[in-house]
């Protein structure tokens, strides 16, 4: 009798610790994943793939863009670049422009993201989804919180960038053929494409040197077309870093400590400046002409594109939690400006520069 009762107690826990497991991810068995986690893709977009020259299973970058509401996906070619592969218009997005911050406040996450396949989940519950992996150790230096920031099917958004389940079907198709041949590949999340003309649109944001920063990142991958490494220290990003030629060692980020020195690459250095120059001129020209101020908010919850307006009709709402900009941190002054020209002083000097509280209509304190 009390073997019977042991017994009947073993097999009950072992049933509510297995209702308690996580729902299976695209690591484990294939054997039981659904057909929608292993359909293959479209004959056009295999086509595609042949065309440019792009292993199926050759790594992807995701880049995103909240004003344009667009996904775009990046594939490395047989030379080691990455091309353009396809853009697809994003259903919904919820917040406004800029990070997230903390639960609850309806933000897309902006930044870099790394993402395995432990993230990729078949049985969501919006069709199919990619984790993001927020917090990041950028947003975890930086006592931000929140999680499940997905990019997913169904077009509702809480937080997330939300695809039609068609979209989301053929994306995670080629995030599961990109993770089948590296472990990891990059979602790099941004406000709006980092252009001159944007950024002078947006020059009295409150996020505008968190912007700036991450559009170093941006200048990287598009000026050389490779997948920029991306590091953190002193609560910022840094990208492609590598030790100086006397360096003892490898380089160790802690992302809430002082940064290690190092140096840029000189060859992604000089392409990134270069283009960094030209966009600062163009800048300075707009700005010159006075062009006109986009408005910090919107007033609406996130946005969609438009080429769903028709299909979704009443899906962008007003927003439904205070401006959260009323309580952004301000990220910390880039401490190794040292005047001697190095590619650190020369990359990460600019962020550190004074604003010009004429031209802004927050706080100076935010200069």
């Amino acid at each position: 009798m009390i073997r019977a009762t042991v017994r009947r107690a073993l097999v009950l826990t072992a049933a509510f610790a297995a209702g308690l497991m996580p729902v299976m991810c695209l690591g484990q068995s294939s054997n039981r994943l659904p057909a929608k986690a292993t359909r293959e893709l479209p004959p056009e977009i295999l086509s595609l793939l042949q065309q440019k020259k792009m292993p199926k299973n050759s790594p992807i970058v995701m880049r995103i863009f909240k004003e344009e509401a667009e996904l775009e996906v990046w594939k490395q070619d047989t030379v080691g670049r990455f091309q353009i592969l396809k853009t697809y218009p994003i259903c919904r997005w919820s917040g406004d422009l800029g990070p997230k911050f903390q639960e609850g406040d309806r933000q897309a996450p902006e930044g870099f993201y790394t993402i395995t396949p432990e993230l990729m989940n078949p049985n969501s519950n919006y069709y199919l989804s990619i984790n993001l992996g927020f917090p990041n150790s950028f947003d975890k230096a930086n006592n931000r919180d929140g999680s499940f920031l997905m990019i997913h099917g169904d077009c509702w958004s809480r937080g997330c960038y939300a695809m039609t389940d068609e979209q989301i079907s053929e994306i995670y198709s080629l995030a599961r053929d990109s993770l089948s041949g590296r472990p990891t590949f990059q979602v790099q999340a941004y406000p709006f494409r980092l252009t001159p003309a944007n950024l002078a649109r947006h020059r009295n944001h409150p996020n505008l040197l968190f912007w700036k920063m991450l559009k170093i990142g941006n200048d990287h991958f598009e000026t050389t077309q490779v997948e920029p490494k991306v590091d953190v220290c002193n609560r910022l990003y840094v990208f492609n870093a590598q030790p100086s030629p006397n360096s003892p060692g490898a380089l160790v980020f802690d992302p809430a400590e002082k940064c290690p020195p190092f140096i840029v690459n000189p060859d992604i250095a000089r392409r990134a400046s270069e283009k960094q120059r030209a966009d600062e001129l163009e800048l300075a020209q707009l700005l010159q002409d006075n062009v006109p101020v986009a408005p910090i908010y919107t007033g609406l919850d996130g946005g969609m594109n438009k080429a769903f307006l028709a299909q979704f009709p009443g899906r962008v709402s007003w927003a439904r939690v205070q401006p959260y900009a009323s309580y952004l941190p301000r990220l910390p002054p880039v401490p190794w400006v040292d005047g001697d020209g190095s590619s650190t002083s020369k990359w990460f000097g600019g962020l550190s520069k004074p604003c010009d509280p004429t031209r802004a209509s927050f706080a100076s304190s935010w200069c």
